[in-house]
């Protein structure tokens, strides 16, 4: 399965999204902020199949990660979720390196299905 580092500042959140992926067999690494996920990027040289980052955030909000992560690694696939309809339009400008944006509240179907999505290799 994948290596997913996920980022996201609402610990009740974040905990759904690591339980949700880890029982899918996916290896989770979970950072509170933008700031801690780019650490674990650093650390790490990138070696994750995906990122996976709530946008509104202290520290480092997750568009800045998603710039930077695809300055640093970029090959590794962007998916950002929110639940302001603003910073999704933030968003929409970062078509060439963030995949999708997942609205919040998400099922836990669509959670997966996006992550699935995400990870599938296109022909």
């Amino acid at each position: 399965m994948a290596r997913i580092l996920i980022a996201e500042d609402d610990s009740e959140v974040r905990a759904l999204v690591v339980r949700a992926l880890a029982a899918q067999g996916h290896e989770i690494t979970a950072a509170e902020d933008g700031g801690a996920a780019l650490d674990i990027l650093s650390r790490e040289d990138g070696h994750f199949d995906l990122l996976l980052s709530d946008i509104q955030m202290p520290v480092m909000d997750g568009i800045a990660l998603a710039l930077a992560a695809a300055r640093d690694y970029p090959g590794l696939p962007i998916l950002l979720m929110t639940g302001y309809a603003d910073q999704r339009e933030r968003a929409h400008g970062l078509d060439a390196i963030v995949r999708e944006v997942l609205s919040k509240p998400f099922t836990l179907p669509e959670l997966r299905a996006a992550v699935a999505a995400v990870l599938t290799p296109t022909g």
